[in-house]
């Protein structure tokens, strides 16, 4: 039987993969809980404590990518100021 945290992440991994949104979408996570065997594995979890639990993870993986975003781009910044100088 799948951990249930492991289908939380394939939850967040999926959503991200087909929208691209950071912010849930309660239809798609119904889906998700029926579809993906959560509801049958787990027959006494509450839909909107798993949906929380997925959005906690897409809020993380949201705040993550933007911090490695800006270390990339304080890098290249960086970079281009030391290509400057004389």
């Amino acid at each position: 039987m799948t951990k249930l945290s492991e289908y939380v992440e394939m939850a967040a991994n999926d959503y991200l993969q087909e929208t691209g949104k950071d912010e849930l979408d309660a239809h798609w996570i119904a889906g998700f809980f029926q579809d993906s065997g959560v509801q049958d594995d787990y027959p006494r979890q509450d839909l909107v404590a798993f949906g929380d639990m997925v959005q906690k993870t897409l809020t993380l993986k949201s705040e993550r990518a933007g911090k490695q975003t800006r270390f990339q781009l304080d890098k290249i910044v960086h970079f281009l100021r030391h290509l400057r100088k004389p």
